[in-house]
């Protein structure tokens, strides 16, 4: 896939097993970090409530090159606005990273129409979260999965493990796991598994839930929500989580609490070792 400037973006012609969960003869782990957009500026939330967003960047992009130049192979980005809105609201930050980076970038917040998905892909784009969308339109999911192969992934919010949509303003009935089944045939690359209660707190992965969930479905699963510190980075790298595809850190870099090339440094050793 070509950005919009018609540079290549790496990364964009990803295909489902570039996240393959490890196994005994590979150890493959993503560190994804987290950039959250509000108001057109990089913040992180406390347990996804807006009110107690803190900006740790007036520019978002510039927050994107750093991560870039620190090693990390790839970017997380959520549109929060867009996530409430149901639409993109933060479409002029998320094209200035685009312009700004070359890693390959997944997105997530307000995508719940062919029309927006299909334009992030056009614009570089790697990998599209779909996150309400797929509580309320399964076949939303099932269709975009079936047009961009490796492109899209689900987004399973979990509150006391009961999944929430719009926002994580309201918590539906269906549980993590439920809603991760709900995809194993459908062709989605990953499931982004965020506990609620843990995000933005520091108080560490809920490895039990999230190994639960990676246990009970075919789709790689990506870790997110409260990882905080190189201990939790070590976890990671144990063998039971060997099924995991990567987690996702945001606080905890912006707080200097995990040291990049530390804890890119130790994932590579894993991978050397595996």
């Amino acid at each position: 896939m070509r950005s919009k400037n018609g540079e290549h973006r790496p990364g964009s012609d990803i295909q489902d097993d570039a996240l393959a969960p490890s196994n005994e003869t590979s150890r493959r782990v993503i560190l994804f970090p987290a950039i959250d957009l509000k108001e057109g500026r990089c913040v992180r939330l406390v347990q996804g409530d807006m009110a107690q967003a803190k900006v740790f960047n007036d520019d978002p992009a510039d927050q994107a090159a750093t991560f870039e130049r620190q090693g990390f192979p790839w970017l997380h980005v959520v549109d929060l606005d867009g996530a409430f809105a149901g639409a993109p609201r933060n479409a002029e930050a998320v094209e200035a990273i685009l312009a700004r980076v070359k890693m390959p970038v997944q997105l997530g917040g307000g995508v719940r129409e062919m029309r927006t998905l299909e334009g992030w892909i056009e614009q570089g784009v790697s990998r599209v979260i779909i996150g309400t969308a797929a509580v309320r339109d399964p076949a939303f999911v099932r269709e975009a999965a079936r047009r961009h192969p490796g492109k899209i992934a689900v987004g399973i919010d979990a509150k006391d493990g009961r999944v929430a949509v719009e926002g994580w303003a309201q918590t539906s009935s269906m549980t993590a796991e439920d809603l991760g089944r709900r995809f194993e045939d459908a062709g989605v690359a990953a499931i982004i598994y965020t506990d609620i209660a843990r995000d933005g707190i520091l108080k560490g992965l809920n490895i039990e839930m999230t190994l639960a969930l990676a246990n009970a479905v075919r789709i790689p699963v990506i870790a997110s929500g409260g990882l905080a510190s190189m201990a939790d980075v070590d976890r990671l790298l144990e063998p039971d989580c060997a099924v995991l595809a990567g987690a996702i850190t945001g606080r905890a870099l912006y707080d200097g609490r995990i040291d990049p090339a530390e804890a890119l440094a130790a994932i590579a050793r894993a991978t050397a070792a595996s």
